[in-house]
């Protein structure tokens, strides 16, 4: 009789399983905003005794916090000192969040576990309800604001490892600019917030959740991730996301490790500047050498053509003759310095005197 009563009651178990599935996926996504010491509310409706409580996070289902009641609770690390369960009924299972930042935004999953009516869920989505404030309420009632498509400017950026490098964003101009946020995504993985800079109350409010390197943001709302000796986990895909009067613009990014040894941005093009260099020093020299090649080949040939002249050109037998100096006086002159004049060859002429002797005259 005994076996015959709990077969029966398994029966009526896996019966009652489905409904209580249904009941528990038709439950609403509340919609909650981030702020300080915001409460998750997880109470279930139905009377009876608590088994357990679970929170989870995301769509992989994060483990966040966990009740029971002769166990106690059980955190992550990353949770610990942050949330605290209320316990302001029996089968409440609601907690308060503290220290929140912008990494807590996201879809929050309640299970509260109970007997005999099986377990109960909802979900919860956080957001940041933040919206910038409206410049004329004139212009905004009974309109929006136009959403534009994303501004995606598609930045390259290599680097060896161990380099330092910084990857920027700065944003558009003639908008104002309420808030940045800085993503990463490697792989498959979905976008992950490294870094918020947010205008508050005429002040700059600036978040940092980046495992490597650190956040600088402007007054400007430019922000700028430094990153000090580059890893390989440090490659990826890393968007700005802009939060204007105008709508939302996002610009990408796109970075390349390579292994210590290749060639990089900075190192190409050191090279084609000293490949550049050197052809240039190389057309310079072979320049010179044809000019000077050039006018070696004419200095030849004007001293061949020289030489040809002297060769048959007359000899002059006065060419060594000293010549007598100007100041000398006339005297000496005649007794030293000869005097030689070209004369025409006249032919001896020969005449016979009255006393018959023959005399020569010699016409000079």
């Amino acid at each position: 009789m005994v076996a015959v009563n709990k077969d029966h009651w398994y029966i009526v178990v896996l019966l009652f399983l489905p409904i209580v599935k249904v009941r528990s996926q038709k439950q609403p996504v509340v919609t909650l905003g981030l702020e300080e010491g915001m409460v998750l509310d997880c109470m279930c409706p139905w009377n009876g005794s608590l088994s357990m409580v679970s929170w989870t996070k995301g769509e992989d289902r994060q483990p966040i916090a966990v009740f029971h009641p002769d166990l106690g609770v059980s955190f992550p690390h990353q949770y610990r000192e942050r949330v605290e369960f209320l316990r302001r009924s029996p089968l409440d299972g609601s907690i308060a969040l503290s220290n929140v930042t912008h990494q807590d935004i996201g879809l929050y999953h309640c299970s509260v576990q109970t007997f005999p009516q099986g377990p109960w869920s909802r979900s919860i989505q956080v957001e940041d309800l933040d919206e910038p404030p409206a410049e004329d309420e004139e212009d905004v009632v009974g309109s929006e604001y136009p959403s534009p498509e994303p501004v995606e400017t598609g930045l390259e950026f290599w680097a060896e490892l161990n380099e330092n490098l910084t990857l920027s964003c700065t944003g558009l101009p003639n908008v104002t600019v309420y808030q940045v946020n800085m993503e990463k995504r490697a792989g498959v993985r979905p976008w992950q917030i490294i870094a918020v800079c947010k205008s508050l109350d005429g002040g700059l409010l600036t978040e940092d959740y980046s495992e490597r390197g650190s956040i600088s943001c402007a007054h400007t709302l430019d922000i700028s991730l430094h990153l000090v000796s580059v890893q390989k986990e440090d490659s990826g895909f890393y968007r700005c996301i802009f939060h204007t009067d105008t709508g939302t613009h996002t610009t990408t990014m796109t970075l390349s490790v390579s292994e210590t040894g290749g060639i990089s941005l900075s190192m190409y093009m050191f090279y084609v500047y000293c490949g550049v260099g050197a052809a240039g020093l190389l057309f310079l020299i072979a320049i010179i050498i044809v000019v000077v090649r050039y006018r070696s080949r004419n200095k030849r040939i004007e001293y061949r053509v020289k030489k040809r002249y002297r060769a048959h050109r007359l000899p002059n037998v006065y060419e060594n003759v000293s010549v007598c100096p100007r100041g000398a006086k006339r005297p000496v002159r005649m007794k030293k310095c000869p005097v030689y004049v070209n004369l025409p060859y006249v032919p001896k002429h020969r005449c016979r005197t009255c006393d018959g002797s023959e005399q020569r005259f010699v016409y000079v």
